[in-house]
């Protein structure tokens, strides 16, 4: 065959490769699209929306519990173990006691009080972490500044010194 017996143009099959190729493209867009707003609308690198859907999840359930004071289930949430009323010596850091004092309705040392809603209002990688600033009954102002650990799945008090910060100032 010789560059002057070229095949025939098949202009049928080039328009299908083509609409194959353009479809391919936008279901990608789509598909990016939807993730990132699944993932809570984060203003993050790709690699990092789903540190962002799993740390928005995990906070979520955990608050669900807390608002039905079902604290073993927010406790495991917490610690990410839903059997650790089998070995609570593993969990001596940080025992159920102190964290019913922490975040109980009921406790002295809780200054929300009973939780009955709350929102997330801010999330950014910080590190190695996912930190996130929760309002809670309806506040405006002084978030639940929490972080979620990847790697592990727990959840912990956001350092006091870096925390989210109402207005413009952001992460402190």
């Amino acid at each position: 065959m010789t560059l002057l017996d070229a095949p025939k143009f098949d202009e049928a099959r080039e328009r299908r490769n083509q609409k194959l190729l353009y479809g391919g493209i936008g279901l990608f867009f789509v598909l990016v699209i939807g993730w990132w707003l699944v993932a809570g609308r984060p203003v993050d690198w790709p690699w990092r929306w789903n540190e962002h859907l799993l740390g928005r999840s995990a906070v979520n359930r955990f608050f669900v519990a807390v608002e039905k004071n079902d604290m073993a289930t927010a406790y495991g949430i917490w610690i990410h173990d839903k059997n650790w009323q089998q070995h609570p010596q593993a969990h001596s850091v940080y025992t159920f006691d102190r964290f019913q004092k922490d975040w109980s309705p009921d406790s002295h040392e809780n200054e929300y009080g009973a939780i009955s809603s709350h929102r997330i209002a801010a999330s950014h990688v910080h590190g190695n972490v996912l930190m996130l600033g929760i309002f809670v009954n309806g506040r405006k102002s002084k978030a639940i500044n929490l972080d979620y650990d990847p790697s592990d799945h727990t959840l912990s008090f956001s350092p006091d010194n870096v925390q989210f910060l109402e207005g413009p100032g952001g992460i402190q």
